[in-house]
């Protein structure tokens, strides 16, 4: 999935990402905005995550959505 497709359509899929990962606020997902490293630094800190596994994560996750 090409993230600028993801961040151009950040407002449509924030509410699966808050689906997904549940531990992300709303005013968070709004300052993540799209962004797949603030989007990657959240999810190190809320799930104890290494920069990697966060990654691994947001990658596969996003890999076969359709947008």
């Amino acid at each position: 999935m090409n993230w600028d497709i993801i961040q151009g359509k950040w407002n449509q899929v924030k509410g699966s990402v808050k689906e997904k990962w549940g531990d992300l606020t709303d005013d968070e997902l709004t300052q993540i905005d799209g962004n797949k490293d603030r989007l990657s630094g959240k999810l190190q800190e809320k799930y104890g995550w290494s920069k990697n596994d966060a990654e691994r994560e947001i990658d596969d996750y996003f890999r076969d959505r359709t947008l």
